[in-house]
């Protein structure tokens, strides 16, 4: 992001904590560089300033890797055309890490490009097949990258194929179109693309239903993960789609319904916005407590929509645990939930002194922090964890 887009970025906040959401609605649409109305259209009823907002409200510093990727076996997501460095910091603590250089991964598997289309619009994906999948039901991780980023960009810093390998499930990296969002973030903020059966979640259960019937994969371990605005849509996929997914991860996002538009997500980023629909599914939670873009308080509404007693079924009181530690270099904090039965339910990890960024992953790709715990690691033991149960699809959610 350039100098002028973060001088309109810190003037759309300022417009936002003064009340001026109209106005400040406009200079993020300027700052961000216009709009473009994609999949998951707002309905009129509903749309206010949100018909005006084709870009997601959550963005940082770093470079925005492309789209270009080899494929085949033995070849993992790489060399991405036109990575510009772009002034952006490579030292920890910053908003984006960018990556280096042009990187080829050397993940071993087997790397195949897909493409999805329905009534709701079309998607391209990555789906990554570790070397110890031979037809048998293997659990199932979907990756929703952040804004600016690709697929493979987002494979590569969070390194989710390394840990494929280790544990052999399969990795689906859905990719949003410019078309949708021209800077590539998902449109969680949308009532559009908050409801089951239309919009992006539409898009994205498709994705993960047509791996599932075109390879074996255990109906009961399904999960959905992502970072900032991706970590958001990761989100909006559990509660909307609770009897597909079976667990979810979110580094540096929001909760489920904190936004209906443009300014409401703004606010939502500084405010953690207004408390959403309670979820059943299990959650875990990775935030940085120097996180100016997305503010920490996100991280407790997206556990607090997990833990509350207004959590659809019977297992929401919970006890929690609190440890503490230190891991590549930063402490954290992890709070742990369980149920009244015993079932690990939710965690929380507060990484001191990270920023917006994945924790613990690979600085060759952008948004990725060295440091702390491996959110990828966690995340994947967190959803090997969580006992399954079966879960009925939500009613329709509507937003006012």
């Amino acid at each position: 992001m350039n100098e002028t887009a973060r001088a309109g970025m810190a003037e759309a906040l300022r417009l936002t904590k003064a009340g001026r959401l109209s106005e400040a609605s406009a200079a993020l649409q300027e700052a961000l560089g216009g709009t473009t109305r994609g999949a998951g259209t707002i309905p009129a009823a509903r749309a206010g300033t949100a018909r005006e907002a084709g870009t997601a409200p959550e963005a940082g510093t770093g470079t925005t890797p492309g789209t270009g990727t080899a494929r085949g076996r033995g070849v993992g997501p790489q060399r991405w055309a036109g990575m510009r460095r772009a002034g952006a910091r490579k030292a920890t603590g910053t908003t984006g890490f960018p990556p280096t250089s042009p990187t080829t991964s050397n993940d071993p598997g087997q790397l195949l490009h897909r493409n999805h289309t329905e009534p709701a619009g079309s998607r391209t994906y990555d789906l990554y097949l570790p070397t110890g999948y031979r037809g048998q039901p293997v659990p199932l991780v979907v990756m929703l990258h952040g804004g600016t980023q690709s697929g493979a960009d987002f494979a590569l810093g969070t390194r989710m194929n390394e840990v494929a390998e280790q544990h052999t499930f399969l990795v689906a990296y859905p990719e949003q179109s410019v078309a949708a969002n021209h800077g590539r973030y998902w449109n969680w903020f949308r009532p559009g693309d908050q409801m089951r059966g239309v919009g992006e979640p539409s898009i994205i259960a498709g994705i993960t239903r047509q791996i599932m019937v075109d390879h074996a994969v255990d109906p009961d371990r399904v999960f959905v993960a992502g970072l900032s605005a991706g970590g958001a849509m990761a989100a909006v996929m559990a509660a909307t789609h609770p009897d597909l997914f079976r667990g979810v991860g979110v580094q540096s996002g929001l909760a489920y319904g904190v936004a209906h538009d443009v300014p409401s997500a703004f606010a939502a980023m500084q405010s953690g916005g207004s408390t959403g629909p309670a979820t059943e599914v299990p959650v875990i939670v990775f935030h940085g407590d120097r996180d100016s873009t997305v503010a920490p308080v996100n991280a407790d509404r997206l556990i607090a929509a997990r833990t509350s007693k207004g959590s659809r079924g019977s297992r929401s009181s919970t006890n929690a645990a609190t440890t503490s530690g230190t891991e590549n270099g930063r402490r954290y904090t992890r709070r742990i939930h369980h149920d009244a039965q015993g079932a690990l339910i939710a965690e929380q990890w507060t990484v001191h002194g990270a920023a917006h960024a994945w924790s613990g992953g690979n600085p060759a790709g952008s948004y990725a922090d060295p440091l702390g715990p491996d959110a990828s690691r966690q995340m994947v033991r967190f959803f090997l964890e969580t006992t399954t149960h079966t879960i009925a699809p939500p009613a329709e959610t509507t937003f006012d």
